[in-house]
């Protein structure tokens, strides 16, 4: 027995422990905790912050300027770096800490692993309160940490030094779990980090936790292999675990052999490169023509690695044949059983190989017909895209499908595009053309205002070879511009494409669908009347990126905006295309929706609006149904 102690503080300990973690999957090493984001206050400046002095070669560290930021900038490697790596995040207590919620509560909805280490106030309470404390008169034991329990995979506080030996060990266990990741929060009280302790040498010994395939069941497997030879219109549904598991090869064998059509989700694009012949493009509320079509009259849905959002099940009004059925394939049981499906709980690669053989000795294939029809069908598509990016007059203001148009004739499969919230999520959705699996990344499980510019920093450190691309509305620019400065400071060539239409363009057009008139979605000056209906709010975000230290390009066209981006996409340090869109609805622009999304309408008004937009609701919702 290996009785050898090393004396450290907890916080020393914990980075030491933190830098001799590694994962594996397919014979593929990976480190852990690549780095660690902070900010300093007393909660964690004398714990953790000393801790990375003293481990600085063990342990890269980089600075960040807001602590929400710093989680999307480790959320956004963690995802490049297909979930088998990521940062660590640590802060002061406090206002510090609660800042990470918002962070954790993404990486949590997206099943992407990243470690919080917030401050916490004293374990010993020699002064209580003490700065930044939130008092609980009913619960001593209670602190601002505890807002993060609902949004953390696993949570602990620490109050004592040896009590870091098993929640270090849980914590990367959760991390490291293709079922259970996501956000995991170390709570540190600001004493406990700076005890000393005796720690025992085997909780510093290199560990490597490997990422299992789990295999389907074989009783399960043979359902579904019925499930899909009985099938006359199946239609599958790619999420996002399909781009975790790494399964995008299996994936296209199940297609080839079989025909069977790949739709998918704001998290699965690019499951499928945009070209396969069975590829038909986005699905749901913000998917395609083709897509919604075939989803309507599917009778066999099978869902690889989703978890049928509302977006992608149109809120339940989407799959229509009186007849569908569902088959799951998911890491998780939850998943899995969504919708009444048939499960078959496996790892999405190991998954799809299975089904893909089980159904090899039949040579199962759909009709011919059905091909034809959805190959015929996307066609149809295609050249909606095309009139959608088409710019005939090369010296008019450019729209927002234009300025997608131009981005995609000029990248390459290198490029990766990153986008959350706004009206772009739908736009790319629909248009976009994803030429490689991870040039996709559109955040839309909690569609995050402010995700883009910190996850593009992440990206690029997890892919530095590549063009990184950052596509944000002028209102997420001013929900999170602070980590330009960061991307300035590392020197890091992202690029960024500021698209100013004044205002919540997208809450825009919905406010004025479900009957609230627009109300607080222009960036308008107050007008005499006391609302919000004067002129554009006189701002210069492309001033204030240049202030924060990018190189900036304004296009003004659509010839200027394509020279931009050309000059964007070769230039060696961080740059900011920035172009004021056109939005007259006499233009054309990209189709319209093509499925439903449920946003309830106030059940009385006396406002026309609202009255007109409550009928629409009426009819609409009158096509919902359970699954069962």
């Amino acid at each position: 027995m290996n009785t050898r102690t090393r004396r450290l503080t907890t916080a020393q300990a914990l980075v030491a422990f933190l830098a001799r973690q590694y994962t594996e999957r397919d014979g593929r090493r990976s480190r852990l905790i690549a780095a660690t984001w902070g900010i300093f206050g007393h909660g964690n400046v004398a714990g953790i912050g000393q801790a990375l002095v003293e481990s600085a070669a063990a342990m890269p560290y980089l600075q960040g300027r807001n602590e929400q930021a710093m989680v999307h900038a480790a959320v956004g490697y963690a995802r490049q770096s297909g979930r088998l790596s990521t940062h660590a995040v640590t802060t002061s207590i406090g206002p510090g800490a609660t800042n990470l919620v918002t962070g954790a509560a993404l990486a949590t909805v997206n099943h992407l692993p990243v470690l919080l280490l917030p401050g916490d106030t004293f374990a010993t309470r020699p002064a209580d309160p003490v700065l930044q404390q939130l008092e609980v008169p009913a619960a001593g034991d209670v602190t601002v940490n505890d807002c993060l329990r609902p949004v953390s995979r696993y949570f602990d506080r620490i109050t004592r030094p040896e009590a870091l030996v098993p929640a270090a060990l849980q914590a990367v266990r959760t991390l490291t779990d293709p079922a259970g990741t996501g956000a995991v929060t170390l709570a540190l009280p600001q004493d406990v980090q700076a005890q000393a302790y005796d720690w025992p040498e085997e909780f510093f010994a290199e560990r490597v936790w490997y990422v299992r395939r789990p295999a389907p069941d074989p009783y399960e497997l043979d359902r579904a292999v019925r499930a899909v030879r009985a099938a006359r219109r199946p239609l599958l549904v790619a999420g996002g675990g399909v781009h975790h598991s790494a399964a995008e090869e299996a994936l296209a064998a199940l297609a080839d052999a079989t025909g069977i059509p790949v739709a998918t989700t704001q998290a699965g694009k690019g499951a499928l490169r945009h070209d396969h012949p069975a590829e038909v493009g986005g699905i749901g509320h913000t998917g395609t023509a083709t897509a919604d079509a075939l989803a309507r009259t599917a009778d066999l849905v099978i869902g690889v690695g989703t978890r049928y959002s509302d977006f992608t099940t149109a809120s339940a009004t989407l799959f229509a044949h009186p007849d569908v059925r569902f088959l799951n394939l998911s890491i998780t049981g939850f998943d899995a059983h969504k919708l009444g499906a048939l499960p078959l709980v496996a790892d999405a690669r190991t998954a799809l190989e299975a089904l893909t053989a089980a159904l090899a000795p039949t040579g199962h294939r759909v009709a011919p017909a059905y091909v034809r029809e959805y190959t015929e069908a996307k066609a149809a598509w295609e050249r909606c895209v095309t009139a959608a990016f088409d710019a005939p007059d090369p010296a008019a203001r450019p729209t927002q499908a234009q300025v997608i148009g131009a981005l995609d004739g000029l990248v390459t499969d290198d490029d990766i595009l990153i986008n959350a919230a706004g009206s772009l999520p739908g736009d790319l959705h629909r248009l976009w053309r994803a030429r490689s699996p991870h040039q996709y990344h559109v955040e839309y499980g909690y569609s995050c205002m402010g995700y883009e510019i910190p996850a593009a920093i992440g990206v690029r450190l997890a892919a530095p070879d590549r063009p990184v691309w950052a596509l944000v509305g002028d209102g997420t620019y001013l929900m999170n511009p602070t980590e330009i400065v960061t991307a300035v400071q590392l020197g890091l060539p992202v690029k960024l494409v500021v698209l100013q239409n004044h205002g919540y363009a997208s809450i825009g057009g919905l406010s004025a669908q479900v009957g609230a008139e627009r109300l607080g979605t222009a960036y308008r000056l107050r007008a005499p009347d006391g609302t919000f209906t004067g002129p554009p709010l006189p701002v210069d975000l492309a001033a204030n990126a240049a202030s924060l230290g990018m190189r900036v390009l304004r296009a003004e066209t659509v010839r200027d905006l394509r020279e931009a981006l050309a000059e964007a996409r070769s230039s060696d340090r961080p740059t900011c295309v920035y172009v004021e869109t056109e939005t007259a609805d006499t233009l054309s622009g990209p189709p319209p929706a093509q499925a439903w999304w449920d946003v309830p309408v106030a059940e009385t008004a006396t406002r026309p609006s609202a009255l007109k937009a409550r009928e629409e609701y009426d009819r609409h919702v009158a096509d919902r149904r359970h699954h069962l």
